[in-house]
């Protein structure tokens, strides 16, 4: 056989071989990407201008996390913010909208123990969505609800919502290695 035959059957098939690799490093990605973010996968890709932009997006944000000084709470610490969430939690019979503020505030000053960057409600949904995924979709709406009440528009039912919502993110960000510690009821 001669070389310029030889190089015609091995360019190809390396061509082949390299193109196989990249779309399987492409796929393994994808798959990484879909397990840690949950749902916020999705949302990510939909928003973004497309599925490669969506996938870079997600990228940075685990790049802005690993960067983060991210830290498990001592017990004392972790008591005093379950002893804090009953104390909310026994707000709302008597003032569900402050109650729901308080959830908020009790939440955000959670978030900032364990050292997740507390400046905006956007950047901390995008810091929490790369351990928090899938509670994200529900902070979110307890945001919005306590939005709302902030302008009296909140029904109770919405509240109390609002209060469920907030209490699974609590108990995620308040458990260590993504195992959440329920705070007393």
């Amino acid at each position: 056989m001669s070389t310029g035959t030889l190089l015609a059957i091995i360019i190809p098939i390396v061509v082949v071989v390299v193109l196989v690799a990249l779309a399987t490093a492409l796929v393994m990605r994808r798959r990484h990407l879909r397990q840690r973010f949950g749902p916020e996968y999705e949302r990510t890709v939909e928003e973004a201008d497309s599925r490669l932009a969506g996938e870079r997006e997600l990228s940075a944000r685990e790049k802005r996390h690993d960067a983060l000084d991210i830290k498990p709470l001592p017990t004392a610490v972790r008591d005093r913010y379950a002893r804090d969430w009953s104390s909310v939690q026994e707000e709302f019979v008597d003032r569900p909208e402050d109650a729901v503020h308080d959830a908020d505030r009790l939440v955000t000053s959670l978030m900032h123990e364990r050292g997740y960057p507390t400046e905006g409600f956007e950047q901390q949904l995008k810091d929490l969505s790369v351990e928090h995924g899938r509670t994200l979709e529900r902070y979110r709406a307890a945001h919005e609800i306590d939005t709302l009440s902030t302008r009296h528009q909140a029904t109770t039912e919405q509240l109390r919502g609002a209060m469920v919502h907030y209490r699974a993110l609590f108990d995620e960000l308040l458990g260590d290695g993504g195992q959440p510690r329920h705070a007393p009821a």
